[in-house]
């Protein structure tokens, strides 16, 4: 289920963008997709001739989920393709103008501050990104700048305490620019990058 802070910062990402009218196919990856809540709604927003999402998860539930809403919210099958990959490996080789990113970023030390009906619904696969919550984020970063068209951008969710680490990572992977926005109740939860 989509948490109350990915649904504001996808929203406030989604008027902030620039999806042009003319038939220009961008090109959009939800990586990480969970249930695909990124990806529909970025579907759901767009022109139809202008808009096309890649899902990719590792999960088969995850995978057999985002077909279910696909199905539900009437996504034509032309907009969209679905990889079962971990991270960028079954991926084909191509750029992207958009990469959303919702990673499992949870510390596995902070479990006892995740709501109990968080951890009753969604699997720990999902959610728990090992001692400091990095692991794929660490390991997300360091692969997709190399699938970013040269004017494309990266937007990634992360927990409040990891900031001062990602921006470490950020500056290791040699990224040119990154900037960290506040979520709806004024902790940093997501950025953007290329």
């Amino acid at each position: 289920m989509p948490r109350a802070e990915t649904e504001f910062w996808v929203g406030k990402v989604l008027k902030k963008l620039s999806f042009p009218k003319e038939a220009k196919l961008l090109k959009i990856l939800d990586i990480f997709s969970g249930s695909g809540c990124i990806g529909i709604a970025i579907l759901r927003a767009c022109p139809e001739q202008c808009r096309r999402v890649d899902f990719a998860d590792v999960d088969e539930k995850a995978i057999k989920q985002i077909k279910i809403n696909l199905k539900l919210n009437k996504i034509n099958l032309g907009r969209y393709k679905i990889y079962k990959s971990d991270l960028f490996k079954n991926l084909p080789k191509k750029n992207y103008d958009y990469i959303f990113a919702n990673p499992p970023y949870v510390a596995t030390e902070r479990i006892r501050e995740v709501q109990p009906q968080v951890l009753k619904y969604e699997p720990g696969g999902a959610l728990f990104g090992g001692k400091k919550g990095l692991i794929y984020i660490r390991k997300f970063l360091k692969e997709a700048k190399n699938f970013l068209t040269g004017q494309g951008f990266i937007f990634l969710e992360f927990s409040p305490e990891q900031k001062e680490e990602i921006e470490k990572i950020l500056l290791q992977e040699k990224y040119k620019k990154c900037l960290f926005f506040k979520d709806q109740f004024k902790k940093y939860r997501f950025l953007k990058c290329y």
